[in-house]
């Protein structure tokens, strides 16, 4: 099993950033190794349930997994990814600083079958991925919501 953790601090108030992260397809824009991630069950405001398809570059191979939005809470949002390999959980963590929100992303990946042997290996590249998380991720959500129009 590998687990990685990052907190950051993203310039936006902690319901747009919630609602934001929500959406796994996202993670285009967040996940550096993400090359496309589509809804394929849900519509509209993403709810418990809901489903995405996320193909990603890993160590120069393609990796899909199956993402389902297991908790969506004020204060925590948590995605698990499964294929025949692996399964991931992405959980992000909130804390409202009035204005701005501290973001604690915690991923977890546990690798199945022969898979797991290379677990020592794959763990410095997790690290190296969570790193780089901590700079697209709160840019993202910044620039997503800035352009946003206002809501009444």
């Amino acid at each position: 099993m590998v687990h990685v953790s990052r907190s950051f601090t993203v310039d936006r108030p902690l319901p747009q950033v919630v609602g934001y992260l929500a959406d796994f397809g996202h993670a285009v824009v967040w996940d550096p190794g993400t090359e496309s991630c589509k809804r394929t069950t849900g519509s509209g405001t993403p709810s418990v349930g809901d489903q995405w398809h996320n193909v990603s570059q890993f160590r120069g191979r393609r990796t899909e997994l199956d993402y389902r939005l297991d908790r969506l809470e004020e204060r925590r949002v948590t995605f698990t990814g499964t294929n025949r390999t692996a399964e991931s959980t992405d959980d992000f963590i909130f804390e409202d600083l009035g204005g701005s929100t501290r973001v604690t992303y915690e991923a977890t990946i546990r690798f199945k079958g022969l898979a797991r042997l290379a677990d020592p290996f794959l763990r410095g590249e997790f690290e190296r991925l969570g790193d780089e998380i901590t700079q697209t991720l709160p840019a993202a959500v910044h620039n997503a919501i800035s352009t946003r129009p206002p809501t009444a």
